[in-house]
C-alpha cells in the first residue's frame, strides 16, 4: 500500500533533520496538496547518508586540487594498428561478434540531457538530426542497435539513462514511434541520480517554496544509477557481461562496435575508452594521459599549457589523445564500484555555480549575479584509474564515429554533425565504387543519408547493389 502524504512528510522531517536540512520544509504550512507532493517527491530523490561528509570535503571547504606527478602519454592502439588489419585486430573484431552472438553485450545511451541549448523543446535524443530523413538521434541508435542484432541472430539489450526531468517525455516518445522497431521489453529505462545545489555553508537551496534546486548527478553517476536501479542485477540475470557506454548527443557513434568489445574481453580489461586525435592544442576534450602507471582523463582545463603544446620529435602533438567518452566496462567492474553505495568509489567534484533560490526569511526567489552555490557531480571517466587490469585505449577515426551536437551554433552543433554525416555517406559510397559529385569545395553536391538499417560499415555497400545502380544525384539522397 502506498505510504500518504502524511507518512511520506514524517519520513522527510525525520531524514531532513538528521542531516540538518529541516528549512526544506520550511514553507510546507503555504503549500497545497499538489505542491506538497512535488516538495516530497524532490527530497525523496536526495540520499541524505553520504552528505554530511561531502558538505565538510566539498562545500564548507575547497578540497585541494589533485597532483598527479609527472604526465606521459599512455599506451594505446593507433588507427594505423586497425587500418593496418593485425591478426589481433581480426581476431579481437571476430570475439567482439561472437560476444555479441552470446548475448552477452548491452548498450547504455546516457539521454538525461534536454535540448534547450539547442533551440529543441524536448529530450535531446528526441533532436531531429539526421540530414535527409530528419530522424531523431534516439532512432539512429535503434537503427544500429536492430542492425546489429540481426546479424548476431539474437535480440540485444538497450539501457537508456534518463533523467527526472526528461523520463516521462523519453518514455512516450519511444512509445509513439513503437520503439523505432524494437521489441519494448529489450528498452529498459533509468533515471539518473540527482544532486542537491548547496549554499557555502552547507545547507541545501530551495529552487522555489515546493522544488529543491536539483541537478544531475554527472555522468559518473550512471554507475550509481545501474546500482540503484536494479539494471545491474538485470544484466547479470540474462548473462550480459559487458556494457557498450555512449552519449546521445553523438550521432556518429558506434553503438555496438565488436572491434572494441572483443579488444575489451580479450585483454581483460574493467574499462576501456575510445579517443580520437584532437583538433588542436586546446580543443575542449579531456586528455587521456599515464600518471602513476595509471590511465587518467585530465580535463583540456586543467592540463598545463607546456604539456598541451608540447611536440614530439617528429613535430607531432605529444599529448594528443581526446576522450569522446565512448567506453565499455565490464559488468564486474560496476558491480564493484557501486558495491557501497553511501561511498561511492568515484571521486566527486564541486563547481561553484550561479543558482537560483527561494530566501527563507522572505520567500521570495533570488537570481543571484554571482556564483552563490556549490553543485558537485562524479565523471565516468574517474573509473579509469580504478581499473585493475590495463584499459584498452582505442584510437578511432574522428571523421568516422565522432561528431557531437553540443552548440546551437557553430562547432560541435546540429550544422557540423549533419554536414559530418553526409561526408561519411559520401565516403562510403565511394569507396563502394559510387562516383559522388562534388562542388567547388570538396563537399557532395546533394545532402546523402545512409540508414543504419542499410549498411552499418563500408563494407555493407558495393555498387553491385540493386539500390545503388544508376544512383542519382539530382536530389537528397537516401538509402534506407
Amino acid at each position: 500500500m502506498a505510504a500518504t502524504i502524511n507518512e511520506r512528510y514524517e519520513a522527510a522531517r525525520v531524514a531532513c533533520a538528521r542531516a540538518g536540512q529541516e528549512h526544506l520544509l520550511r514553507f510546507w504550512s503555504e503549500l497545497d496538496d499538489a505542491r506538497r507532493h512535488d516538495l516530497l517527491s524532490d527530497i525523496e530523490r536526495i540520499d541524505f547518508a553520504p552528505l554530511p561528509g561531502l558538505i565538510d570535503g566539498f562545500v564548507r571547504r575547497r578540497p585541494p586540487h589533485a597532483e598527479l606527478g609527472p604526465l606521459a602519454p599512455a599506451p594505446h592502439i593507433s588507427l594505423a594498428d586497425v587500418r593496418a588489419d593485425t591478426d589481433e585486430i581480426r581476431a579481437a573484431r571476430a570475439a567482439g561478434e561472437a560476444l555479441l552472438a552470446q548475448g552477452r553485450v548491452a548498450a547504455l545511451v546516457v539521454a538525461g540531457g534536454q535540448g534547450t541549448r539547442l533551440g529543441y523543446d524536448g529530450p535531446k535524443g528526441c533532436l531531429p538530426v539526421s540530414p535527409v530523413a530528419r530522424k531523431p538521434l534516439f532512432q539512429l541508435f535503434a537503427e544500429q542497435i536492430l542492425a546489429t542484432q540481426r546479424r548476431a541472430g539474437r535480440p540485444l539489450r538497450w539501457y537508456v539513462m534518463t533523467s527526472p526531468g526528461n523520463d516521462a517525455a523519453t518514455r512516450a516518445f519511444f512509445a509513439e514511434r513503437a520503439h523505432f522497431g524494437l521489441a519494448p521489453d529489450q528498452v529498459v529505462f533509468f533515471q539518473q541520480g540527482v544532486m542537491p545545489a548547496f549554499a557555502p555553508d552547507g545547507r541545501i537551496l530551495l529552487d522555489q517554496p515546493h522544488r529543491v534546486a536539483l541537478s544531475p548527478d554527472g555522468h559518473g553517476g550512471t554507475l550509481l544509477a545501474l546500482a540503484a536501479s536494479g539494471a545491474l542485477v538485470d544484466m547479470a540475470a540474462r548473462g550480459i557481461e559487458y556494457i557498450s557506454y555512449f552519449q546521445v548527443d553523438n550521432p556518429l557513434v558506434l553503438c555496438l562496435d565488436p572491434l572494441f568489445l572483443g579488444l575489451h574481453a580479450q585483454r581483460g580489461s574493467d574499462i576501456s575508452c575510445k579517443f580520437v586525435a584532437k583538433a588542436d592544442d586546446h580543443e575542449r576534450v579531456g586528455n587521456i594521459v599515464l600518471a602513476g602507471g595509471k590511465v587518467h582523463v585530465i580535463e583540456y582545463s586543467d592540463l598545463p599549457e607546456s604539456l598541451a603544446t608540447a611536440r614530439n620529435p617528429d613535430g607531432s602533438r605529444r599529448f594528443d589523445a581526446g576522450s569522446v567518452a565512448i567506453h565499455v566496462l565490464s559488468r564486474r567492474f560496476v558491480e564493484r564500484l557501486t558495491a557501497d553505495r553511501s561511498r561511492f568509489a568515484l571521486p566527486w567534484h564541486r563547481a561553484d555555480k550561479k543558482v537560483a533560490y527561494v530566501d527563507l526569511a522572505s520567500g521570495r526567489r533570488v537570481e543571484p549575479a554571482s556564483p552563490n552555490a556549490v553543485k558537485l557531480e562524479s565523471f565516468i571517466f574517474d573509473a579509469l584509474p580504478l581499473a585493475e587490469m590495463p584499459p584498452v585505449l582505442l584510437e578511432v577515426d574522428r571523421a568516422e564515429e565522432f561528431s557531437p551536437v553540443k552548440n546551437a551554433t557553430g562547432v560541435d552543433s546540429l550544422a557540423t554533425a549533419q554536414r559530418d554525416m553526409i561526408r561519411r555517406a559520401a565516403r562510403w559510397l565511394e569507396r563502394a565504387g559510387i562516383r559522388v559529385p562534388r562542388d567547388a569545395a570538396g563537399e557532395p553536391v546533394v545532402p546523402i543519408e545512409i540508414s543504419p538499417l542499410r549498411a552499418l560499415r563500408p563494407g555493407d555497400l558495393s555498387a553491385s547493389d540493386a539500390d545503388l545502380r544508376g544512383l542519382r544525384f539530382d536530389a537528397p539522397v537516401l538509402l534506407a
